[in-house]
């Protein structure tokens, strides 16, 4: 099963669920209680007609109302109703003058910090072009259309629900199979604003489409001569795309990740930007106040309600009680404080390496608090409070930026 990316909040129970709710719960544990693949796929089967028509007809409550009970009461049938839902939001099957057509949203993730804004909105059709040659020469296989949607996104701007994402992948999916298909361009005053972040993922969105059946990436191209690993694949696409990424990041540091399906890289990037969120605080903290990575102290705490949901990481400045920066560790999916290396651990380990030596932590799990004003999260200082963080009202921040 797929890790799971939903965050893992409480949910009050519904007494009562609709029929579609009811019959996405009653498939889901029989997919989860599985004996055969045989089963497995008729459970699949009943579980994408009902959640298609749903996401089609713009009735989603009653999968949100599923999930929710399940998440509740059956961890292991929560994953394969949300494996379901991801895989009929993110892929579908179009016809086309009379031929049938897999098509998948896929995701080419960026994850960048900087001391600026990082970047994002729609990006030119010329940068588009090159993009989408690359994408094309070196990650997918040859029989193999495809379509990009020319905007650099941000977590911000991606399509709010399963619903949206759907109807995103249908229109990229006919622009792609059809030889003149124009690529949907986002209007960028209706994009929703971003939130400024040192360390952030941006995503280019595409969609792949084949015929019925046939291979949609080189690394599924197993006995011909384009077959490639995904290795290679992620080199080859780091090799020829970096230079056009650069263009649209100016003054950022960034990773390029492989170009992969939807949810799956939404996960990756969400776990692969947290060391860097770290370090790009520190290295903000740094260079601002122009002292050694030696003189801030971190606290880090637990918060969550009924279980650790995510760690905070408080920076301050020697023995100063107030927080200079503050970063959000989330756990992920199925991560826990028991995993080894535990995710405390694995915080450590980055502060270390950010030049970090000072470390203190809270033993106790502590309810989440947000600033009633603005809404961001209180992290946590070193006697045992949770403060806003700021920096101080003085600092004039270097005109440099964070590799």
């Amino acid at each position: 099963m797929k890790s799971i990316r939903h965050a893992r909040t409480g949910r009050d129970r519904k007494s009562h669920l609709s029929a579609d709710a009811e019959r996405l719960v009653s498939a889901a544990l029989g997919l989860a209680n599985s004996g055969s693949r045989i089963e497995d796929a008729y459970w699949d089967r009943q579980l994408a007609h009902r959640i298609e028509r749903l996401l089609d007809g713009h009735h989603p409550q009653s999968i949100y109302d599923a999930l929710d009970r399940l998440h509740q009461t059956d961890v292991e049938a929560y994953g394969a109703l949300i494996e379901a839902v991801e895989t009929a939001a993110e892929s579908l099957t179009l016809e086309h003058e009379g031929a049938r057509w897999d098509v998948l949203l896929v995701a080419a993730p960026v994850v960048a910090w900087t001391r600026f804004r990082i970047p994002s909105g729609p990006i030119t059709p010329e940068v588009a072009a090159t993009l989408s040659a690359h994408w094309q020469a070196h990650v997918l296989a040859s029989g193999a259309q495809f379509r990009l949607s020319p905007c650099l996104y941000s977590v911000d701007q991606l399509p709010r629900d399963f619903g949206e994402l759907r109807r995103l992948a249908r229109k990229l999916g006919q622009a792609a199979v059809s030889p003149n298909g124009q690529s949907p361009r986002p209007d960028s005053k209706s994009l929703p604003e971003t939130a400024d972040m040192l360390a952030d993922s941006r995503f280019l969105l595409a969609a792949v489409a084949v015929p019925e059946g046939q291979a949609m990436f080189r690394w599924q191209a197993v006995d011909t001569a384009e077959h490639a690993s995904r290795v290679q694949c992620l080199e080859q696409w780091i090799a020829q795309a970096r230079p056009t990424l650069e263009s649209l990041l100016p003054g950022c540091g960034f990773e390029c990740l492989l170009p992969d399906a939807y949810h799956i890289n939404l996960r990756e990037s969400d776990r692969r930007v947290r060391p860097y969120a770290i370090k790009a605080a520190v290295h903000c903290l740094t260079h601002a106040l122009a002292i050694q990575p030696e003189v801030v102290k971190a606290t880090v705490a637990p918060f969550g309600d009924d279980r650790i949901d995510e760690y905070r990481v408080g920076l301050s400045v020697a023995d100063s009680e107030e927080v200079a920066q503050g970063v959000v560790w989330p756990l992920l999916g199925a991560e826990s404080e028991t995993d080894e290396p535990s995710p405390l651990e694995r915080i450590r380990e980055t502060l270390r390496e950010a030049g970090v030596t000072e470390l203190r932590t809270w033993s106790e799990v502590t309810e989440p608090e947000y600033c009633e004003d603005c809404g961001v999260p209180l992290f946590p200082n070193h006697v045992g409070d949770v403060v806003h963080a700021e920096m101080p009202e003085d600092t004039e921040p270097e005109a440099t930026h964070f590799h």
